[in-house]
């Protein structure tokens, strides 16, 4: 049996659909960072797939998915920046305890 599209966009909307319900139900802010980031694999997988059946001498998923792989490790560590600052300033990472316009 060969994997068709159908299959491989299958995969990606249940990549992305485990992502958004990562990023919707959790509390603890690295699980919303791995959420994302999932979301954002799925796209690209989903850009990969449909750019080699549709067109398939044409690179244009490959470069999103190389765009969306950069945006994501920029999304990493900036996210993960901030979760450290907010760990040393309230010493949790729980997104429903965090509230930094209150003093």
């Amino acid at each position: 049996m060969i994997a068709g599209v159908a299959h491989y966009a299958i995969l990606a909307a249940l990549i992305f659909c485990i992502g958004l319900y990562g990023a919707l139900a959790k509390r603890n802010a690295v699980v919303i960072l791995m959420s994302i980031e999932l979301m954002l694999n799925g796209a690209a997988l989903a850009m990969v797939s449909f750019s080699r059946f549709i067109l398939p001498q044409a690179l244009t998923g490959h470069i999103f998915a190389i765009f969306i792989i950069t945006v994501a490790a920029a999304e990493a560590a900036v996210g993960l920046a901030l979760v450290l600052a907010v760990f040393r300033y309230r010493d949790t990472i729980q997104v429903d305890q965090i509230n930094l316009l209150k003093w």
